[in-house]
């Protein structure tokens, strides 16, 4: 049976918490390691971007803690 991208992201959308982590643990180590560099540039340039955001006053910070109470409460829904 060939499942489309599109069926198997509804599928694994699906599933508890805990085991979509886990899958998505499972696909980023199945990554290209030659792969790594060009990823880690793009995760730079998004950090330098929320940076600059944040610098520019287009973004809000909240505490730290009130963001791990919203993800808690996101979570736990």
């Amino acid at each position: 049976m060939n499942l489309t991208v599109e069926q198997i992201a509804e599928e694994a959308l699906s599933l508890p918490s805990e085991a979509r982590a886990l899958l998505a643990d499972r696909l980023v180590e199945s990554l290209d390691p030659l792969e790594d560099g060009y990823i880690w540039q793009l995760w730079l340039a998004e950090a330098h971007t929320r940076r600059d955001d944040v610098r520019n006053g287009l973004i809000k910070t909240i505490p730290g803690q009130e963001a791990l109470d919203q993800v808690r409460k996101s979570i736990t829904r």
